[in-house]
This record gives C-alpha cells, sequence and structure tokens, in this order.
C-alpha cells in the first residue's frame, strides 16, 4: 500500500495553526480525500497516513514502550483504518478515530506479547516527543522523556494526547474509551508523579529554570 502520494496530499485540510495550550492545531483532512480512500483510492489513504502519522506513531511508541514492536503495530493499525474506512461516517474527528484505531491495536499487542515467552534482553522504554523518529532517540531519551516512561501505559497515553498533542479531554476520553473525567483523574496523577520525581532527582538543567507542567 503507497504511503507517499503529492495528489492526495495537495488536498489537506490546514493544520498550521496552534491551540490555546501551545500545541500545535491537528486539523484534519478534506472530506473529499477521506471519500476516495474510503472507496479504495490508495493515494487518497496515502495522504491520510502521512498527515498523522508522527502523531499516530508516538502514540504508539508510548504505549508500547518498545520500538522493536513499532512497525508491526502500525502496519496492523493502519490495515484497520484502511479496511475501515469505507464505514467511517465522521461521528467522531478523523483524527480522534485513527488514534483510537492506534490505541486499541497497541493494547492488543501488549496482550498479545504477555502470552509470548519474555525475550533475554527486552528493550527500554525510551518514549519520544510528538513527530519525533522513535528509531532515531531510542539511545539517547533525556531526562523527562525517562521521568515519563516510569508513569503507568494509561497515564502516559493520557499526557500524550493531552498535554504534547494537544487533545481536549472529551476527545482523549474517545480514543482511549473511559470518561472525561478519568481522563483527568490521570493526568492530575501523571503531573503529581512527574513533579515529585523531578523534586526528588537532580534531573533538571539548572539554567533552564522551573520546568513547566500542564496543569
Amino acid at each position: 500500500m503507497a504511503t507517499g502520494s503529492k495528489r492526495g496530499a495537495a488536498a489537506l485540510g490546514s493544520d498550521d495553526g496552534v491551540r490555546p495550550n501551545g500545541a500545535p492545531a491537528r486539523g484534519d483532512v478534506a472530506e473529499a480525500v477521506v471519500t476516495a480512500a474510503g472507496r479504495g483510492d490508495h493515494a487518497a489513504f496515502a495522504a491520510i497516513v502521512e498527515h498523522y502519522d508522527d502523531r499516530l506513531r508516538a502514540l504508539a511508541f508510548h504505549v508500547l514502550g518498545d520500538a522493536d514492536d513499532l512497525d508491526d503495530a502500525m502496519q496492523e493499525a493502519y490495515a484497520k483504518a484502511y479496511r475501515g474506512l469505507a464505514s467511517f461516517r465522521g461521528s467522531s474527528a478523523l483524527g480522534t478515530w485513527l488514534h483510537r484505531i492506534t490505541y486499541t491495536t497497541c493494547l492488543n499487542e501488549i496482550r498479545s506479547r504477555r502470552r509470548r515467552p519474555a525475550p533475554s534482553d527486552p528493550e527500554i522504554l525510551r518514549p519520544v516527543e510528538a513527530g519525533a523518529d522513535p528509531a532515531g532517540v531510542v539511545g539517547g531519551a533525556d531526562a523527562f522523556e525517562r521521568l515519563l516512561a516510569a508513569l503507568s501505559l494509561e497515564q502516559r497515553a493520557a499526557v500524550v494526547l493531552v498535554d504534547t498533542q494537544g487533545y481536549s479531554y472529551s476527545e482523549a476520553a474517545a480514543i482511549l474509551g473511559i470518561p472525561p473525567g478519568t481522563v483527568a483523574s490521570r493526568l492530575s496523577t501523571a503531573h503529581e508523579r512527574l513533579r515529585m520525581a523531578l523534586d526528588s532527582e537532580d534531573l533538571r538543567d539548572p539554567s533552564a529554570g522551573e520546568p513547566e507542567l500542564m496543569t
């Protein structure tokens, strides 16, 4: 399946704004592109993949905690999305729908992994920022990323979606399949644990001042 069409990319909606919390505005693809992809147009689907791939991979990597599983999980997620676009009716934003597919695919991968024998030398979780290439940073995560890795899977997902990618609590709730209040609770717990870790470990750059956390 092709993943890099300039023709399809030209029809994408705008995604160049900034959200109030400083996260990049996500935007959505044009309805005509979604319709064409639902009819089996590979170029249109490639444009959708190009538009969302960085954000979806960032979420998947943080959830999986293993770069070795990332490509397989994304391949499966995109296959599900390609098959499902024909019945996509827009009850949620396309980005929300794709993030939900990616998240549930990663959870299935984790369940499958738990049924497999453990590797002799498992990879250490090294999260990445949204839009970054996991393969390029697996060996050099910074202090905050190591702190983020210590959170639970559910907390990491909430932090990535809301703090990094700018989703609202309601949007993140739709992706994670939980009530908005649970998203808020997970974020509150995650932020508190990050603050405690920063207070207890000498991980900050003295010249950088106090770190800012989303509230």
